[in-house]
């Protein structure tokens, strides 16, 4: 059988892992992002493109996704089942964070009548790990497992605030910005400055940038040692809460919140 012809970018990978690099579960996993929000069912055409890698491997893939249940065919048309939640509930199972944090944003939540999530970093993205909001909201965007960028995001802002110089430098520099709303700050500059007044704040404040009529408040969340684990914060509609009570309000809540928890962080 011959070879399968690789990227540039899977054959760098390839060639940094060394040996014990499995290339057949990377390509696997790369096939399982490929579907998302907006691309709940995709063909087997859609998703080689998306992925870059041939038909015959994105097709073994997704016949094998089939047969273990992570996903259905109609027809053409593939899509993740609800089997496929059991990969990120190994994740929140094992994470001691979710454990802690979902009751106590389900608590604040309640308090403060508005949504609260929990997110970490994850490359240029934000992974969301819990989330809360009250009953008489209807569901906002912000989901577990939800992604966004992390420069247009209080959540991302105030988790890159934490890395150190270098790192942030890196991030901007391979960043692609792309206008989410009319608000969102594009300019690496602009945004860099708005990382280091994070970190001087202890706090990130975001208004309208990932979502119109939408701003939030964050704050890291961090272990008894000092290291940041996560961000916390609050999010409303513009219409319901003025910017200086995000500051005056929301804040000092979340931040009681964020350090009540951390001596519950080992």
């Amino acid at each position: 059988m011959p070879r399968i012809k690789r990227s540039p970018a899977e054959q760098e990978l390839d060639d940094a892992a060394g040996a014990d690099f499995l290339e057949a579960l990377a390509r696997g996993l790369r096939v399982v992002e490929a579907f998302g929000r907006e691309r709940r069912w995709l063909t087997l055409s859609d998703v080689a493109r998306m992925v870059d890698l041939p038909r015959a491997s994105v097709r073994r893939t997704l016949v094998t996704l089939v047969k273990l249940g992570y996903a259905e065919v109609d027809d053409r048309l593939f899509r993740l089942t609800p089997r496929i939640l059991t990969l990120a509930g190994a994740y929140l199972s094992s994470n001691a964070i979710s454990d802690i944090v979902q009751p106590a944003l389900e608590r604040l939540s309640d308090e403060l009548g508005e949504a609260c999530s929990a997110a970490v970093l994850d490359g240029a993205d934000i992974v969301m790990i819990a989330h809360a909001s009250p009953n008489r909201m209807l569901p906002v965007s912000a989901q577990i497992g939800f992604r966004l960028p992390a420069l247009s995001t209080s959540l991302g802002r105030i988790l890159l605030a934490t890395l150190d110089d270098k790192q942030v430098d890196a991030q901007l520099a391979c960043a692609k910005l792309s206008k989410l709303t009319p608000a969102t700050v594009t300019d690496k500059a602009e945004l860099r400055r708005e990382i280091a007044k994070a970190r001087t704040d202890g706090f990130a404040l975001v208004d309208q940038e990932a979502e119109s009529g939408f701003r939030s408040i964050s704050v890291p969340l961090k272990r008894r040692d000092g290291r940041t684990v996560a961000a916390l914060n609050v999010g409303v509609h513009t219409e319901r809460v003025a910017l200086d009570a995000m500051r005056k309000v929301f804040l000092p809540r979340l931040r009681a919140l964020a350090d009540d928890m951390a001596a519950q962080l080992i």
